[in-house]
């Protein structure tokens, strides 16, 4: 297992892709990348190991509201990456990072590097 697992739940090919690239070229292919399209999938990807999460807010199947929550309590880093309103986040996930679409993708590689603590994978130290 990479020892860094990122999870991206975007339902948008496009930024999905846009995302994926952007931390792929920060972290190497000592990084596995979970990309999910659904709070379905998220929920699955979620019970796993983690190192840190870039949530859409509505994605294919609902909200990921209730993923973004099972993140907080086990105490792994996400972030919202989203089009929608920062007021539409519940209170208790407040706190979590907004990125508000259309994003930078540098403000996204750097919410990775800060939560996992500027780890940088021995392939591309």
């Amino acid at each position: 297992m990479a020892a860094v697992r990122v999870l991206i739940v975007e339902d948008d090919p496009f930024i999905a892709m846009d995302i994926e690239m952007a931390v792929a070229e920060q972290l190497g292919e000592a990084a596995e990348l979970i990309v999910v399209e659904s709070v379905a999938q998220a929920r699955r990807a979620a019970a796993g190991q983690l190192s840190c999460a870039l949530l859409d807010i509505d994605v294919v199947d609902g909200k990921t509201f209730e993923v973004a929550d099972t993140l907080r309590k086990t105490g792994i880093p996400f972030a919202f990456v989203s089009g929608s309103a920062p007021q539409e986040v519940p209170k208790p996930l407040r706190q979590a990072r907004f990125l508000r679409k259309p994003f930078s993708t540098r403000e996204v590689v750097a919410f990775v590097m800060a939560a996992i603590g500027g780890i940088v994978p021995e392939s591309i130290a």
